[in-house]
């Protein structure tokens, strides 16, 4: 019997609000055997980690969403990083996902078990931190990653990995279909072992994946499987329990790091309508649009400044936490359509997108008074039109709002960084996110310390903060 090598009870804990982590270099594989229910139950923990907390965070820094004012928050909006400050984070990602994900999958295997749905969730799982990992880290191992007897794996190039992520995704989605072989009840955390669900799931994550490497024509396929109701959203649970909190919660809220760090002022802007909009010339209502509703889901201002709404909001003591959803899918379907199908395909994605916020969307708290998104017409678009009052292509200035609309959408997710750098080159339609500092944005998470001491195949150098990963050059 394999071993669980993140202990669901301290999981949110250890990892919420401060990056300490003791010794990562110790092997932690000293935890009493598990099933492998168990064990999925472990990566799933782990994956909620490197999704949704300190990675977020710091990506959401990066992506010009988050602003850091004091401490270490305050050196990552200076771009002052260093390659232990990444230790904590791969750890996150390769240990407590991966490595939990493969031996849950290697116990299914060691104990002849009939279970094709929970091994096609563990390869969902490895996928997804995979993909993340590459996205943030370029180059990384793959095949030889986190397997417990081998020292030094070897780095494969980012394209490679993305390319054997959709395999494994591939892979997953045929064991989900076979339906049998569920996990027992009440051990798998995102949709209790219902296939279905996970195959939706899967094919948004290939979508997204696609979405990285440029694959718009793949990333519109895939997402026409993807999730295609809010309810199927997969989510990462939260509870009343302090351990169990939402992880943004946790840090703004309970944490004094909520000192650290508040919500950039062009974030705010984007959404925040009278005069207290700190950018008001960013604003993006207009006769069709009334942001108010979710300005006061996402935000709220206190003592410290502009920060994530811990009360009724995103980042309250319960609320669910997004990982992958049904908003991304549809926000997908909108700009690879556009990009692959043409201006009425993707015109015609974002109104469905916008119907649905219309209606509230996944804005839990907010006053329907404060609520407006009417369809938008071809017109909107043209020269001189609501959306298109700076004379660029029609097609561009689709695709800008769309772009918007994501960096909006996916507040305080990693896709936001994915998103800034994807389109770094598109100067008239990306989102307008400046430098802190210096002439250059972020791109990428730094190699990190423990894998330059102890991997004899880890990059020497390491790529530089600046340096593009290969999808982006």
């Amino acid at each position: 019997m394999k071993t669980l090598i993140y202990s669901l009870g301290a999981a949110l804990c250890l990892w919420s609000c401060s990056e300490a982590v003791g010794d990562i270099n110790q092997d932690p594989n000293n935890v009493t055997s598990s099933p492998y229910e168990n064990i999925i139950t472990g990566a799933e923990v782990g994956n909620i980690v490197l999704q949704t907390g300190e990675s977020a965070r710091r990506a959401g820094i990066f992506a010009g969403q988050f602003t850091g004012i004091d401490r270490q928050h305050l050196g990552f909006s200076q771009y002052s990083v260093i390659a232990s400050d990444f230790d904590p984070l791969w750890y996150a990602t390769f240990v407590n996902t991966i490595r939990n994900a493969k031996i849950a999958e290697d116990v299914i295997a060691e104990n002849g078990e009939e279970a094709p749905v929970s091994r096609g969730i563990t390869r969902v799982l490895q996928a997804y931190a995979f993909g993340t990992a590459t996205s943030l880290f370029g180059n990384i191992p793959f095949d030889e990653a986190a397997e417990e007897n081998v020292l030094n794996p070897v780095y494969e190039d980012q394209l490679t990995v993305y390319a054997k992520v959709q395999g494994l995704l591939d892979a997953a989605i045929a064991d989900l279909a076979a339906g049998t072989g569920r996990p027992q009840s009440g051990t798998e955390i995102y949709f209790d072992g219902n296939p279905q669900q996970w195959i939706a799931a899967a094919y948004t994550l290939k979508a997204r994946f696609y979405m990285h490497t440029g694959e718009y024509a793949m990333a519109y396929s895939a997402a026409q499987n993807g999730i295609a109701d809010p309810a199927n959203n997969m989510m990462a649970p939260a509870g009343s329990a302090q351990e169990a909190n939402n992880l943004y919660y946790q840090f703004f809220a309970l944490e004094t790091r909520g000192a650290d760090l508040v919500v950039s002022d062009f974030m705010a802007s984007l959404i925040e309508p009278g005069t207290g909009n700190p950018i008001p010339a960013n604003y993006r209502g207009n006769a069709k649009t009334n942001e108010a509703g979710r300005f006061k889901y996402l935000l709220t201002k206190n003592s410290v400044g502009i920060q994530p709404n811990t009360n009724n909001g995103f980042a309250a003591m319960e609320a669910s936490a997004p990982l992958v959803t049904f908003e991304e899918n549809m926000l997908i379907l909108a700009e690879a359509g556009l990009r692959s199908g043409g201006f009425d395909t993707g015109l015609t994605h974002l109104n469905e997108y916008r119907a649905y916020l219309a209606g509230g969307g996944y804005m839990t708290s907010a006053d329907a008074a404060d609520i407006q998104y009417d369809a938008y017409v071809a017109a909107d678009f043209d020269n001189g039109g609501i959306e298109n009052t700076d004379g660029i292509a029609p097609a561009d200035a689709l695709l800008r709002e769309i772009l918007e609309e994501r960096y909006i959408t996916l507040f305080g997710q990693i896709e936001t960084f994915n998103d800034t750098r994807r389109t770094e080159g598109e100067a008239s339609v990306r989102v307008p996110v400046t430098p802190n500092t210096g002439s250059q944005l972020p791109q990428r998470f730094l190699i990190p310390q423990t894998e330059v001491d102890r991997n004899e195949n880890a990059p020497n150098p390491i790529p530089d903060f600046f340096a593009p990963t290969p999808v982006n050059q």
